[in-house]
């Protein structure tokens, strides 16, 4: 490679992983929204910047089916602009499914991705038309096939997830030592597995992790066909990253990653992804409020409306926003930022840098952040759960 070469490269990558557009709901926009009071925590979510993520992805990912992980954010009306996009889903319970169901999906293309379930789940997904399960061992195998005789089978197996925000390896996943026995189990009770799926970790920036998966799933599929098992679908699951407070490669960049990873794949194998963050994450600000504020010894502490348990728990694994504190500037200092229950677990960040005039009344804005917050929201304590304001609907 030339000089030039080398440089015209380092443009490239850096025009990919940082400085490329990203949509985002404008701030301003938020305010304006707030002008006529504000009462409690309250997600906005702006389902234009929704659908504009999903014709990004498609863009990006030609040829890739997206199926929306439901869990990120199961608000009907994110459901229905999706489906209205021509977007599939992925679900982790029957209640996920009962929520497609109201809309009108049709559940022969809904992939059932939580690796383990009650078999009165399985079954009921089965009497409404779904036919794809995953699973991730020997057991879940079997649970599936007893249950629902002719379902398509796809083995989750382990992946490194390194360069994860929120890794997921070690609960789920298969580890590939024991996959030659899984598939062999599934010959001998006449199974239908024919497909293969993975999780990156989420908020992934590290994009090798898509290149190792892949070709791990490679040598999976020949070992199938070497046992006379027939590959049909290879689901390369969610991950995919949206700007908080670290760089991250652009979805083009990933895009081409994977294209390149999966060249020499079976026509007729199916891809499909399962983006969740990515399709919402940049179309929500969550809003909440200073209720009151206290130094003990060296420490500032601020105490919110919202905390881990009223739809801000990310903020406990790794997952870090760009917070933002209405009308207020100047000179940032660290504070101890907590939610407003009786539990000592309620502890949003330490040393958070935030201005030093922030005081009680004043509104905190989490821009995006429409994905797992207010999914995980409940009224532990009492408080109240956050409210939902949908614009372009």
């Amino acid at each position: 490679m030339t000089i030039q070469a080398a440089l015209d490269q380092q443009v490239e990558l850096e025009s990919l992983f940082d400085s490329h557009q990203e949509l985002s709901l404008d701030v301003a926009h938020v305010t304006q929204l707030l002008r006529e009071g504000y009462e409690q925590p309250v997600l906005i979510l702006d389902l234009d910047i929704v659908r504009q993520k999903y014709d990004r992805f498609k863009a990006a990912m030609p040829g890739i089916s997206a199926h929306y992980a439901v869990k990120a954010n199961p608000d009907i009306r994110v459901l229905r602009a999706l489906k209205g996009k021509g977007c599939k889903f992925e679900i982790a319970s029957i209640q996920e499914l009962d929520l497609l169901l109201s809309i009108g999906v049709d559940t022969s293309t809904v992939h059932y991705s939580n690796p383990v379930k009650p078999g009165s789940f399985i079954k009921y997904a089965a009497s409404k038309g779904v036919r794809w399960f995953a699973f991730d061992s020997r057991e879940e195998l079997v649970k599936i096939k007893n249950i629902v005789p002719d379902a398509k089978l796809y083995l989750r197996f382990d992946t490194p997830n390194i360069g994860s925000d929120w890794p997921l390896s070690g609960k789920f996943g298969t580890k590939v030592r024991d996959i030659d026995g899984i598939l062999d189990a599934a010959i001998e009770i006449s199974a239908d597995l024919c497909g293969l799926t993975f999780h990156v970790g989420s908020q992934c920036r590290n994009i090798d992790n898509w290149n190792q998966a892949i070709d791990t799933s490679k040598k999976i599929f020949k070992s199938m066909l070497n046992r006379g098992l027939k590959p049909e679908l290879l689901n390369i699951g969610g991950g995919y990253p949206v700007r908080l407070t670290k760089p991250i490669p652009s979805i083009e960049y990933i895009g081409r990653v994977i294209k390149n990873a999966l060249e020499g794949f079976d026509a007729e194998i199916k891809i499909t992804a399962e983006p969740g963050r990515y399709m919402v994450s940049d179309a929500g600000f969550f809003v909440c409020q200073v209720i009151g504020t206290a130094t003990k010894g060296d420490e500032r502490w601020m105490y919110l409306d919202a905390g881990v348990f009223g739809g801000l728990m990310e903020c406990t694994q790794g997952i870090q926003y760009q917070i933002e504190v209405n009308n207020k500037s100047g000179n940032e200092v660290p504070w101890y930022v907590a939610g407003p229950s009786c539990d000592s677990v309620d502890v949003l960040g330490r040393e958070q840098m935030l201005p030093v005039t922030a005081s009680e009344g004043d509104l905190l804005y989490f821009p995006n952040a429409g994905a797992y917050t207010t999914v995980y929201a409940n009224e532990f304590n009492g408080f109240p759960l956050p409210n939902v304001l949908i614009i372009n609907e």
